[in-house]
């Protein structure tokens, strides 16, 4: 039987997030959202298209006016407009209308473009997230954020618009390679650190049955994760305020990502920029020397890693400042204060910026 949490937009219900196991309770779900009178397309990618595309176009079969998929080629690469430009000429030629629902089945990139998609077509269009991936699950799918990237840079184009539902199928994470699976990881582990050091206690204490991808103990990871999503979201919606702590290591993150030329997962980002914050929270000294060497070191039993190797500090520094999430001359950056409490911050300066860099940058003896 499915659990369920839902989230709330001005303080009225929105949507609800649905826990379950399979997708059997899928198609009574979408009932509610009254599918038999709607045309409903399915939005995946090329990957994610052979794992569940068959099984979740079943479901539909029958139940809708009309069903159709739509996918484009995985990778963070094609979150672009010229993805949506495709599906726009798609839903056009499928004579989609205001009426109907786009599904979006996959991981965040998936997630991202079907949510930017349903914002714009004609105005608005309702749409539901079928997240596979952790990093969906337990963090893109819930909030409302949809965007694709412009010429390398993260999420520059996007709007603020909620799905109808969020169905989660934790089984599906089973079906993930480990640096997919990993990578949704370092989002768990953000959430922990910003907002709820129980939560963060359990994650170490849970070790081992999270990386045996134990179900009950899944289950329970993503839903407490999607709690301190759900009480950062409802509190500043179009992150006017403390919704930007969910940023927490994604500053110096997302510039390694573009640095990187996108080799490097999200999530593997993630994990370095929070190395990174938790170094310049440390040298703020909110942290104990002690409190970061946990934090630095516990990516590791989670295959994320702590240090990276050719990049330039200094290459760095200036993509932090083209980020989106620079308020005039200054980089609204996300400290710890201590574990389980992040705040924002105004005054990181330069030399932080590069001293933390420095502090990841992988360097072979010797050199």
């Amino acid at each position: 039987m499915s659990e369920r949490l839902t989230i709330n937009y001005e303080k009225k219900p929105c949507y609800d997030i649905v826990f379950a196991e399979s997708y059997a309770e899928l198609t009574e779900e979408l009932s509610k959202l009254n599918i038999s009178e709607k045309k409903v397309c399915v939005v995946t990618d090329s990957h994610v298209k052979g794992l569940y595309g068959d099984e979740v176009m079943s479901l539909l079969t029958g139940k809708c006016k009309k069903n159709v998929i739509y996918s484009f080629q995985a990778g963070e690469e094609n979150k672009t407009l010229d993805t949506v430009r495709e599906a726009y000429r798609f839903l056009i030629e499928e004579k989609f209308d205001r009426k109907d629902l786009l599904i979006a089945l996959g991981g965040g990139v998936v997630g991202d473009v079907t949510g930017f998609i349903a914002a714009t077509y004609l105005r608005g269009v309702d749409f539901v997230q079928i997240p596979t991936t952790l990093l969906a699950q337990a963090d893109s799918s819930i909030g409302g954020k949809t965007g694709v990237d412009f010429d390398g840079f993260k999420n520059m184009v996007g709007a603020f618009y909620m799905p109808k539902l969020v169905y989660m199928n934790i089984a599906t994470l089973k079906t993930l390679d480990d640096r997919q699976f990993y990578n949704g990881f370092a989002e768990v582990m953000k959430h922990g650190l910003i907002k709820d050091g129980a939560f963060y206690e359990w994650l170490l204490d849970k070790m081992y049955e999270i990386c045996d991808r134990d179900t009950d103990t899944l289950l329970n990871m993503v839903q407490k994760s999607c709690m301190v999503k759900k009480l950062v979201v409802e509190k500043d919606p179009t992150e006017k305020g403390d919704r930007a702590l969910l940023n927490f290591g994604h500053t110096i993150g997302h510039a390694i990502e573009k640095a990187k030329n996108f080799t490097l997962s999200h999530g593997e980002c993630v994990a370095l920029g929070s190395v990174a914050a938790a170094f310049i929270s440390w040298k703020h000294e909110w942290l104990s020397m002690e409190e970061y060497y946990e934090i630095r070191d516990m990516f590791v039993p989670f295959n994320l890693p702590i240090s990276v190797e050719g990049i330039d500090p200094e290459e760095i520094l200036a993509l932090t400042k083209s980020d989106k999430k620079v308020e005039g001359s200054k980089i609204k950056f996300i400290l710890l204060k201590k574990v389980g409490k992040a705040v924002i911050d105004l005054n990181v300066t330069d030399d932080d910026i590069l001293n933390a860099v420095k502090e990841i940058l992988y360097i072979e003896d010797g050199e």
